[in-house]
């Protein structure tokens, strides 16, 4: 059945680029999405589909049942956008100052919505579910786990799950995918540090919180360098030191704030409590002490080796040997997906988007206010959606 679909996806690309854009123009944040969840609910109506509606978040889940009853297998298209103003010139330009689809969400909504339309016509061929995730929140907010709360995986519970992210630094439309760690976990880390304020010609009377907070972001990198396997990684940044507020009064207090990310949950844990520790440890060496939070987000991304060999199988069907790309190493950004990873084996593959014509890396990546895509690529967005649901349908993980 795969074969077809990319000539199927094509045949939906006025209507997929015309939903895209519209998304585009009205981006929405976090997980209150309604013009948007609007616009999809639209692109899908009068299809065979049960919808289920998100009671914390505006994402909803759409039900194909299939002519005869069989496996189930969830697809998933995020949809919110960013706070950043944009900056494309593009005539379907963000019409919100100040937020931006930067990450491909509408794209990703979208060519979910096409795949929907191709299936519900080939509905009586197909045997079992195929649940689609219509999720807000993706950007930090937890959408995922939200609906994942909501019972919304339960029932029927799906046995495999798919996702694709726009990637604008891969080669025009290349699929790429990794087994294992696709994206990795992210954690916020804050700690105050309360020393004894005093007169700065005068530090011998006073506990000095800031030397001791520079020791101690000196002593969070030698233990990154020093004590975590470069097989299994982590990224510690403390990106904000704030503290004191004239040149010649010592502060009583310091703040630090930063990020964590990690590709395994070892890693994660040992790494969260290095944290603690040092912090704590090296303001009680000098006579201070500290209060450590850590704001879990999210998981890593883990890929199961027979989705990533189906997308692999799949993609050399449908346009070839080459259009397939090994991702040779995890990104240490983080994607929600990983809630429904977590619950359901699968994987999250990149579609390359990169002007055809152009180097990808020059172009502007996911994030920045001059992000582009390129719209010819996302009938193949479409297809594999609709060729990853199928071929788990019909055979499994065989």
């Amino acid at each position: 059945m795969s074969l077809g679909f990319a000539a199927a996806a094509e045949a939906e690309q006025d209507r997929t680029v015309a939903l895209r854009r519209a998304i585009h123009a009205e981006p929405e944040l976090g997980l209150d999405c309604p013009r948007t969840t609007d616009k999809l609910k639209q692109a899908l109506a009068g299809l065979p589909l049960t919808i289920r509606d998100s009671r914390s978040t505006s994402g909803f889940i759409a039900r194909l049942d299939g002519g005869r009853p069989g496996r189930t297998v969830l697809l998933r298209g995020d949809m919110d956008a960013l706070p950043i103003h944009e900056d494309t010139g593009l005539d379907f330009a963000s019409g919100t100052p100040g937020q931006m689809h930067a990450c491909g969400h509408d794209t990703h909504s979208a060519m979910l919505a096409g795949a929907a339309r191709i299936l519900c016509d080939r509905s009586q061929d197909i045997a079992g579910t195929i649940l689609f995730m219509f999720q807000p929140g993706e950007e930090g907010f937890h959408g995922a786990r939200h609906m994942i709360a909501e019972g919304l995986l339960d029932d029927p519970a799906p046995e495999a799950a798919f996702a694709l992210h726009v990637f604008p630094n891969m080669p025009s439309g290349a699929i790429g995918c990794r087994t294992g760690a696709m994206l990795a976990s992210a954690d916020t880390l804050g700690a105050r540090i309360r020393g004894r304020g005093g007169h700065a010609a005068m530090p011998h009377d006073a506990v000095d919180p800031v030397p001791i907070a520079c020791e101690a972001v000196l002593a969070l990198q030698a233990h990154v360098a020093r004590r975590t396997s470069f097989t299994d990684p982590a990224v510690l940044s403390i990106t904000r030191i704030a503290g004191g507020a004239s040149h010649n009064v010592i502060p009583d207090e310091v703040e630090l704030l930063g990020t964590l990310r990690t590709l395994s949950d070892k890693t994660r844990s040992a790494t969260q409590a290095a944290f603690e520790r040092i912090i704590t440890k090296v303001a009680e060496a000098h006579g201070a002490s500290a209060e450590v939070h850590i704001d879990e987000g999210y998981p890593p991304t883990l890929n199961d080796p027979r989705a990533v060999a189906m997308v692999e199988k799949l993609t050399t069907e449908l346009y070839g040997e080459g259009a397939y790309i090994d991702v040779p190493a995890p990104s240490m950004g983080a994607e929600d997906f990983s809630y429904v990873l977590q619950r359901v084996p699968g994987a999250m593959a990149f579609l390359g988007v990169a002007p055809p014509d152009g180097d990808p890396l020059g172009q502007p990546p996911i994030h920045n206010s001059k992000m582009l895509v390129e719209e010819s690529v996302l009938p193949r967005g479409v297809a594999m959606h609709c060729a990853f649901a199928t071929r788990f349908l019909e055979r499994g993980w065989d």
